[in-house]
């Protein structure tokens, strides 16, 4: 049962709801729009209703809410829903108590005084020079009778997504709809008008609480014309001190609001001053969003800076976890990451100017944050980074080891090659997801033959359940850990770079064919392989080529082409033996097996099937700038690709035939022993040809 029911479509009707609140009276504020509900803090004592309500709502709700007192705190020209209150307070029998700013005087100001709107427009059409529209979005409609409405009026209007559909489908578009809650200070009144060039202000008589006084100061000082539109006839009621000392009286409290005077006029402290000039930076139209590095995600683990940005912004956007601690801050926010569904929700509600993201960690490590500045800029929206605590930096403190030498991955959403991180570094730090994440990482290390690495598992970092564990990957495995969690990986036996030219002996043998070492050797040096490449190995038999270009692409993709079941199990073991979790394998025939293999950077072809022609362009098809090297024996192959490559749109096309001799011991003697030759062909896709002829 509510004890005090009020209209608080004003500042002081919710500084006083916050008031009453407070002092632990049962309150329900009411307020008509959804950007009102968020300006009033609901809490054990207050309740907020949203919504326009009609006089027999009115009377309803008044019946149900036990006949309670009644404060009507609306603005002095809601003359209409004034009249519903009190009509339905009678109905009802409720006590009915009508707050009225006072009027002020008017003192030195070049005003010209209009009965209505109407009148005002009328007045204006006969005029020249830029207009400040300060009266709201409800009767905005009227000045698009001026002919030249969209270039000369400036509409101030409250920031609600409802409010900035109907201004903008009147024509109402960037720096002439601004969209901003107030009461504002004369400084603030002052920049607009001078960053506009207005010569006239159009406002009505809102009191000293609706900062009326300083629109008139801030005109003076700007240079600009007041047009006045006057109150409507007063209304029975007292005045917001009255209301206090009553309401003081009647319910025997002890303490005063926390607000003046100077609070409801509107004036500004130096710092308020401050933060007026910042905001009218931005009375241009544009938008600002800080992309805010969170750490852990507690409060207390933010830094200052952070946080003030938070404080001061219009919305924050974030996903699940990021929002935790941010939900004090009483913000209109959107549950995303998601650059599309931020873009789309800021495009919904235009009135937030200043826009804050809140990111997990740094945003500079594995974070949302570039793909957000590039939907963002797109839109038009001015952005800026903040850093924060990475997680990285944070368990390797509570480790107590420096991370200046630490591989820094994340297999989180994402895929990595985590094993060769290992397999190279003493220490690979990396972010994981899911709450099998860790369970699945033992199962891959154990897998590769890392079984004597030892693991640390960060769980809730900086959280007050926190926990960090260490053990091997299978004293780990069957343990049971948070799905938010992070692991730092030491591998004792770490090999400290990326090994070359592995000898042939060192490889699982079986009756596949396999390119031998120092052909091998030749061949991946012919491709030029980068970190990052994704290479095609057709014809893959043992794997040999295919762990060599792994291990040079050791952030990048080896794709294993095989058409042979027992040369695909070869392929396999080898991956494992040489920790080589970057080569995937797919059995088939190419270019059939090819089809829906990710577009490749390079490839190695050391067996084509007959289908050299084929493979060759439908490799241009899915990368016209390709590197392609061709191994070759048989005459036959080096005749085919010798045409392939005249044919088809290639450049650089290079010719090496190798010889190979190998030393054999017989008895006390070394005899060399010839191999067969192998022609070594490699090419680069034409990158000008824009029409690849002859393709299917």
């Amino acid at each position: 049962m509510e004890q005090i029911i009020i209209f608080a479509g004003t500042t002081e009707g919710r500084l006083l709801s916050q008031w009453l609140s407070g002092e632990g009276l049962k309150v329900l504020a009411c307020v008509a729009t959804e950007y009102g509900s968020l300006m009033v803090k609901e809490g054990d004592q207050l309740r907020v209703h949203q919504g326009r309500l009609s006089r027999e709502e009115m009377e309803q709700l008044f019946q149900k809410e036990g006949l309670p007192l009644v404060l009507d705190a609306t603005h002095p020209y809601a003359t209409e829903v004034s009249c519903n209150i009190r009509t339905a307070c009678e109905e009802a029998g409720c006590e009915y108590l009508r707050l009225i700013r006072p009027q002020e005087k008017q003192s030195g100001t070049d005003c010209v005084t209009v009965g209505s709107v109407e009148e005002a427009v009328s007045y204006l059409s006969g005029t020249k020079g830029r207009i400040l529209v300060t009266t709201g979005s409800k009767e905005l409609h009227f000045f698009t009778s001026l002919p030249d409405y969209q270039e000369r009026v400036y509409a101030r209007v409250l920031p609600s997504a409802q409010v900035v559909e109907q201004c903008q489908s009147l024509g109402f578009q960037g720096q002439h709809l601004i969209c901003m809650q107030g009461p504002f200070s004369r400084e603030m009144n002052t920049a607009m008008l001078r960053q506009f060039e207005a010569s006239w202000l159009v406002t009505k008589e809102s009191g000293r609480e609706g900062g009326f006084g300083k629109k008139l100061a801030a005109a003076q000082e700007a240079g600009a014309r007041v047009v006045l539109i006057g109150r409507p006839p007063e209304q029975e009621g007292i005045s917001v001190e009255e209301g206090v000392e009553l309401l003081r009286k009647r319910f025997s409290l002890t303490a005063y609001p926390e607000f003046d005077s100077r609070t409801l006029a509107g004036e500004s402290t130096d710092q308020e001053q401050e933060d007026c000039r910042k905001k009218t930076a931005d009375l241009s139209g544009e938008r600002r969003a800080v992309l805010v590095g969170i750490g852990m995600g507690p409060q207390e683990n933010m830094t200052r800076e952070a946080w003030a940005v938070f404080e001061e912004a219009d919305c924050i956007l974030g996903a699940g976890r990021m929002l935790e601690s941010l939900h004090i801050l009483r913000k209109p926010m959107l549950d995303a990451y998601d650059p599309i569904k931020m873009v789309s929700y800021l495009q919904k509600h235009p009135e937030y100017r200043s826009i804050a993201v809140a990111l997990s960690g740094d945003v500079g490590f594995y974070s949302g944050a570039k793909r957000l500045i590039t939907a963002l800029e797109q839109e038009g929206i001015e952005t800026e980074l903040l850093p924060g605590i990475s997680s990285a930096a944070y368990l390797c403190s509570r480790l107590r080891i420096a991370w200046e030498d630490v591989k820094l991955i994340s297999i989180h959403g994402r895929r990595s090659n985590l094993i060769g991180a290992v397999r190279e570094n003493f220490r690979t730090f990396t972010l994981l997801g899911g709450k099998d994440s860790v369970r699945t990482l033992c199962e891959e290390l154990l897998d590769y033959g890392l079984e004597h690495t030892s693991v640390y598992v960060g769980e809730r970092l900086h959280y007050p359940e926190e926990r960090i564990s260490r053990g091997t990957p299978k004293e780990l495995l069957e343990q049971i850990f948070d799905g938010l969690c992070a692991a730092l990986i030491e591998n004792p036996d770490y090999e400290g770079g990326t090994p070359s030219c592995i000898s042939d002996e060192a490889f699982i043998r079986g009756k596949a064919p396999m390119t031998k070492s120092e052909i091998r050797c030749l061949s991946v040096a012919k491709l030029g392989l980068r970190r990052d490449s994704i290479v095609y190995d057709i014809g893959a038999g043992t794997g040999s080529v295919s762990v060599e270009m792994a291990l040079q692409a050791g952030e990048g993709t080896v794709w294993a082409i095989e058409k042979e079941r027992e040369a695909a199990r070869l392929i396999r073991e080898n991956a494992r033996k040489f920790r080589a979790s970057n080569i995937e394998i797919r059995e088939g025939t190419a270019p059939e097996a090819l089809a829906d293999v990710p577009t490749p950077t390079h490839a190695f072809i050391g067996g084509s099937s007959g289908n050299l022609r084929e493979i060759l362009e439908l490799l241009l098809k899915k990368n016209p700038q390709i590197r392609v090297v061709i191994n070759a024996v048989t005459l036959e192959t080096v005749a085919e690709a010798v045409q392939c490559l005249k044919d088809l749109p290639f450049t650089q096309v290079e010719t090496v035939q190798v010889q190979l001799s190998r030393a054999k011991t017989l008895g006390r003697y070394q005899l060399m022993m010839g191999q067969n030759p192998v022609y070594i062909f490699t090419a680069q896709g034409n990158m000008q040809v824009e029409r690849l002829t002859g393709m299917p």
